[in-house]
């Protein structure tokens, strides 16, 4: 092959495969299909939380939540509702929105299309055995998805919800102010774009139960208050659908 011909096949392959990734896991993407990322209300935030149910930090975080009657949507993991039920109905009566976060945190791109969607019916199994109520929100594990996840979330009558500002709260450094910072970092660029902001947070972690979420609580006592003296509006992912 001529080095030209060549160089130009090997720079379409990483286009291409650049591309993939970005469409797979960039959570504001749409390339492979429509997720819910935020509305167009640069006032408008969403507290999203993954991971749980988890002690003590689920409920710690109901209790912020409750001093500023505030609603959170919560993407709980199957297995741990399953261990920790009352947690999971605690939210639920709470009255915040419940969405499924598989069953066992895989990240679904690297899943055979089979193992993939059973992760979404067993999560959606454990959930409305628990809760005794439907379920119609999902949010991927790490953000990971293909066509065929996105497909089976709708077969099963679940919304895909990715975000648009992250908190970084799963990192072992985090602290209570560096969780804030990096969330409004997201929030300025998402109000630049005009968009509201859907923040991820973690109650939880996929590596068990029991993980210290303290500064993400800490976190979002100081966050609440001071969005809404600025006027914010605190909504769950439903009003974006």
């Amino acid at each position: 092959m001529h080095p030209a011909l060549e160089a130009t096949g090997a720079a379409t392959a990483f286009l291409a495969a650049g591309g993939y990734a970005y469409a797979a896991m960039w959570p504001t993407s749409q390339l492979f299909g429509r997720v819910i990322v935020a509305g167009r209300d640069p006032q408008e935030f969403a507290l999203t939380y993954d991971d749980g149910p988890n002690e003590i930090y689920t409920q710690q975080l109901l209790d912020v939540l409750a001093k500023h009657q505030v609603r959170a949507t919560f993407f709980l993991i199957g297995r741990f509702v399953r261990q920790r039920p009352k947690i999971a109905r605690a939210v639920l009566d709470a009255g915040h929105l419940v969405g499924n976060h598989t069953m066992t945190h895989p990240a679904l791109l690297f899943r055979s299309p089979r193992r993939a969607k059973q992760e979404l019916i067993d999560c959606n199994a454990a959930l409305e055995d628990t809760l005794g109520a439907p379920v119609r929100y999902f949010r991927p594990p790490h953000g990971a998805r293909r066509p065929d996840v996105l497909r089976a979330a709708r077969e099963l009558g679940l919304a895909p919800v990715l975000w648009n500002a992250m908190g970084y709260d799963w990192r072992r450094s985090a602290t209570a102010s560096t969780i804030q910072t990096h969330l409004q970092a997201g929030i300025r660029k998402n109000r630049g774009h005009g968009a509201g902001s859907n923040l991820l947070l973690h109650d939880g972690g996929q590596a068990g139960l029991g993980l210290d979420r303290s500064h993400t609580v800490a976190a979002t006592a100081a966050l609440v208050p001071e969005a809404k003296a600025q006027g914010v509006r605190f909504v769950t992912v439903d009003a974006w659908a």
